[in-house]
């Protein structure tokens, strides 16, 4: 694995620009700290320079002194002469410390100070003798070659360190020089890794980016395919879910075709032969009464078959239309629930299944209002367009979250397939405590949406 990551283009190119960079920092680290050195040895030289120089120069300054006091015996001579010795004592002081790690310089410089002892020692003793009042010993110091050999000797001292210190000034900017060299090959060599690194990152950029639009295509196809799989099954089951509600009306009105025929003979038939047997027996209290119960009973049962009727296919619908079947059906819920129901309903020309749909719809509505919403008052509302009608069942109950309904409840679902199976909408709007609103809007006729009643 790691063989044949090593082996790819996007390893080589990252292990290269990471070299290129180690370079380039290496490079960089190593210029700085040569820079720095060769900065700091010439700063060194430079101020030993002007040490060294400065010596010199305050050695003449205090011969000069000398001599102007030694002719005129005047203290105002003597001054620079005294300040050229403090300074000379300082300028020694500081070559010392430049030339702590330097053996030449300082056998260099300890030359240079003997020969400046005894100089200011030749100095001194003329200066005395001149105060003590004897200036022919003091000319004849003067006139001697000890005082001009040892500045002789102190300039040949102070131009060998002058000569060192311009040595190492020399060799820091050659150096400096080396360093800045260094950097620019080292640069341009980083420059061109980075350049490669870069080309071969583009390649390897536009390998990926092709393998991606490659992948895309190939997930674009496969999503393709599963949308068009997913449509073609959610139509199948579609039709499926109105194959079996039409079987389900179907099955209602034979059965409700059955009740009615068979048993409303049986019923009806019972009746009468409990109402001539009644008549018979007019003598038998007892049996009257029995009688009057059956009868009674036979009464109930006939009203439950015409309810039960009612519920599998309303005949109201079919005999009486759409606008008084809905009444009825608002009417007996209010009676059966003790809720109220408004209804503002208008005559609509729709054919018989989407009649039915605007049925059903409105009855599951009033029976979800009866079961869960807590309602006091209910609202129906059916209007008549020119090319659709809308249905509208609200109320003002409890409401709940459209978003959160639980899975297992059909009503809802069962209404929105019905709806768009005659090619409407539905739509469901409620707010917790403020009620609930369902909106359909049917077309009047199938070329309206293209959809099959």
């Amino acid at each position: 694995m790691l063989r044949r990551w090593l082996s790819s283009k996007p390893a080589w190119s990252l292990a290269l620009a990471l070299l290129a960079a180690a370079a380039l920092l290496a490079i960089n680290e190593t210029g700085y700290r040569q820079s720095s050195r060769a900065l700091a040895e010439i700063s060194r030289a430079q101020q030993a320079r002007f040490a060294v120089t400065m010596l010199l120069q305050n050695v003449l300054d205090a011969e000069t002194g000398q001599r102007g006091y030694m002719l005129t015996g005047e203290d105002t001579y003597r001054e620079p002469y005294d300040n050229a010795l403090q300074q000379i004592d300082l300028h020694l002081a500081r070559l010392h410390e430049l030339y702590a790690d330097r053996p030449a310089e300082q056998q260099g410089l300890a030359r240079l100070s003997n020969h400046l002892s005894r100089k200011l020692a030749e100095m001194d003793m003329s200066l005395r003798l001149v105060r003590t009042g004897n200036e022919d010993a003091s000319r004849f110091v003067l006139t001697t070659d000890v005082g001009r050999e040892e500045m002789a000797r102190i300039r040949e001292e102070t131009a060998k360190l002058v000569a060192l210190s311009n040595a190492s000034l020399t060799q820091a900017q050659v150096q400096i020089a080396n360093s800045l060299l260094l950097s620019r090959i080292g640069i341009a060599l980083v420059v061109a890794a980075g350049l490669l690194a870069f080309v071969l990152y583009l390649r390897q950029g536009e390998a990926l980016r092709s393998a991606n639009e490659r992948q895309q295509q190939a997930l674009q196809r496969e999503r393709n395919l599963l949308e068009q799989e997913v449509r073609d099954r959610t139509a199948s089951l579609a039709e499926l879910a109105t194959h079996l509600q039409d079987v389900r009306e179907t099955e209602r009105g034979f059965l409700a075709r059955e009740l009615h025929d068979e048993l409303g003979a049986l019923l009806t038939a019972a009746k009468l032969d409990v109402a001539r047997l009644k008549s018979r027996l007019a003598d038998a209290p007892d049996a009257v009464q029995r009688l009057q119960h059956l009868t009674d009973l036979l009464n109930s049962g006939i009203a439950l078959k015409r309810r039960i009727i009612e519920d599998l296919r309303p005949s109201s619908l079919s005999n009486l239309g759409l606008v008084a079947s809905l009444e009825i059906l608002g009417r007996e819920f209010s009676e059966r629930s003790g809720v109220r129901v408004d209804m503002a309903l208008e005559t609509v020309n729709l054919d018989e299944g989407r009649q039915l749909t605007i049925y059903r719809m409105v009855q599951e509505s009033l029976t979800n209002i009866g079961k869960y919403a807590q309602a006091t008052e209910a609202t129906v509302v059916l209007k008549n367009y020119d090319n659709h009608v809308i249905v509208e069942v609200s109320d003002n109950g409890k409401g709940f979250d459209p978003l959160h309904v639980r899975p297992s409840t059909h009503g809802l679902a069962g209404m929105r397939h019905r709806v768009e199976a005659s090619g409407g909408k539905l739509s469901v709007s409620s707010v917790e405590n403020r009620g609930t609103r369902l909106h359909a809007m049917l077309p009047t006729r199938t070329s309206e949406l293209g959809r099959p009643a």
